[in-house]
Formats: structure tokens, sequence, C-alpha cells
């Protein structure tokens, strides 16, 4: 059995600036990204903890216009209805936030979770089955992390329809949209939450 790394005290403040500027980006530069590097940070999600080893995550690319379209689309009118239920200087400061990178971002992933996988056998979810897509917010993490460590910035976009997302991409229906995620380098570099920035708490 190997013996396990040890993570001194650099290595441990490191990790903290890390988790500091991990950060929700929405400003993406166009320039693509290098298809191996997608691939290696897909590969370490794989390391992330999942209930019973299922492994449920499945990512899907959004490459095709038209489906890049209809995710948009779901956006504008998820988003028109969020600023409905604001009002007076509330619904003006959400009407100036920036709140989704999808016209910009180079690569976007709709990340469901396989509800039908029989990997795991079941185990550990019996009790507690949203387990599952615990699981593949864990491996969201790892992933957003280690994006960070190679200067990309990540984007969760959750003003969506996740019956429309499903639609678009022809998904099966035991499949759990969980997140949708622009992926891309971004435009300025912040330790601040863009939120925190606009005063959204505040106001």
């Amino acid at each position: 059995m190997s013996q396990p790394p040890v993570f001194d005290a650099a290595f441990a403040r490191q990790f903290e600036e890390l988790l500091r500027w991990r950060r929700d980006v929405r400003r993406f530069k166009r320039d693509p990204l290098p298809a191996e590097l997608i691939e290696a940070l897909l590969a370490q999600t794989k390391l992330s903890p999942s209930v019973g080893h299922s492994q449920p995550g499945r990512w899907i690319p959004v490459a095709d216009p038209a489906q890049r379209a209809a995710v948009q689309e779901s956006f504008g009118h998820c988003n028109a209805d969020a600023l409905s239920s604001y009002e007076g200087e509330r619904a003006a400061l959400y009407a100036r936030l920036k709140l989704e990178g999808l016209r910009e971002a180079p690569m976007q992933f709709a990340v469901f979770c396989d509800h039908g996988t029989a990997r795991g056998h079941g185990l550990g979810r019996r009790t507690m089955p949203e387990m599952l897509d615990y699981s593949v917010v864990a491996a969201i993490t790892q992933f957003w992390l280690s994006a960070r460590i190679h200067g990309l910035g990540v984007g969760w976009v959750s003003i969506l329809d996740p019956d429309e997302i499903a639609k678009a991409l022809k998904t099966p229906l035991d499949w759990k949209l969980i997140a949708y995620l622009c992926i891309g380098w971004p435009e300025e570099e912040c330790d601040e939450p863009e939120l925190v920035r606009a005063g959204w708490e505040r106001s």
C-alpha cells in the first residue's frame, strides 16, 4: 500500500486561496479551450465521492447551435419570470445583473444525474435516494476547483426550466438535470462574488 502524501502548511494556504478565487464566472472570453484539458478535468471528476461508487453523473456537451438557442430561450423566459417577482429598486438591480454567459462561453455542459443507473447496486441510497444527486454535485465542485487551477472560469446557470433543457437535449426520462455549466477563460479575475460587488444583499 502506498504512503499518503503530506499536505504542508504552504499547500493548505494555496488551497484556501483556490477556494477564495473559485467564484461563479459569467463573463467569458470566446477563445476555444484545449480539448485535452477538458478531457482531463472530466476524468478527474471520477475521483469525487459517489454513493455506492455509482458514478451517476452524465456530462452532456452542448455545442449544437439549435440546442444552445433552446437553452438561451429557456433562460430568457425564466429570467423574465424571476424579474417579475421583484419590485422597485430590487427589480431594477436584478435587471442589471449578468446572470449567465450562455452566448460567450465556448464550452457548455448540461450535467444530469442518472436515476436509473444500476451501478452501485443501490448501496447507500435506499434510505436517502437524494445521495445520487449529491454525488453529482460533488463531482461538479471537484470539476470547478480543478478548472480554476488551470485558470478556467465556470458559471453555474440555474435560471432554466429543467424539462425544457432535457427536451432540447433528448435525454432519457430518468435523467435529472443538476447543473448547466458555462466554461471558458474569464474576462476578469476577482476574489469577491459578483453579487456582493453588485450590492444584491445590501439593497
